[in-house]
């Protein structure tokens, strides 16, 4: 699949146009994760922003040095890493591949750049972003509260 049809198919992205999921196809970079690789560590600095073209990735929060729990999983067309683009780029969670991964990359701080200098694409990108922000959060709420669909 083609990068453009690779973001097409992101719903974070529903608002853009063809002429601005191009732009973003040019600045995407192709790149594969195998099982137990890390995307972004919690707590530390990030570079990067992904979406996912195939695969599985797993959301987990560090709780110690050698504890860590999976709180949510990402997959196909979804956004991980976002705190790649966001001040202050620090990490609050650990993304790591559960099966083979394979991702669109891009540098967080030019994709910032891209929204400052494209504001109609700044302001769609971020919308999505905070779309995507508040759905997890919804989804960490719900499994904190102990909600299952069988309630």
């Amino acid at each position: 699949m083609d990068k453009i049809e690779v973001l097409k198919r992101c719903q974070f992205l529903r608002e853009l146009d063809e002429e601005q999921l191009k732009l973003l196809a040019d600045m995407a970079i192709v790149e594969v994760y195998e099982v137990g690789e890390s995307l972004g560590r919690q707590g530390r600095s990030q570079e990067k922003v992904f979406i996912i073209e195939d695969g599985l990735l797993g959301i987990y929060l560090e709780l110690g040095p050698m504890t860590r729990r999976q709180i949510q999983a990402a997959s196909n067309f979804e956004l991980v890493c976002w705190s790649g683009m966001l001040p202050p780029q620090r990490m609050y969670t650990t993304v790591m591949a559960i099966e083979t991964t394979k991702v669109l990359a891009f540098n967080g701080r030019e994709l910032a750049q891209l929204c400052q200098s494209h504001p109609a694409i700044g302001c769609k990108i971020h919308r999505g972003v905070a779309q995507t922000i508040a759905t997890r959060l919804n989804s960490a709420y719900t499994q904190l509260m102990g909600v299952t669909a069988q309630d």
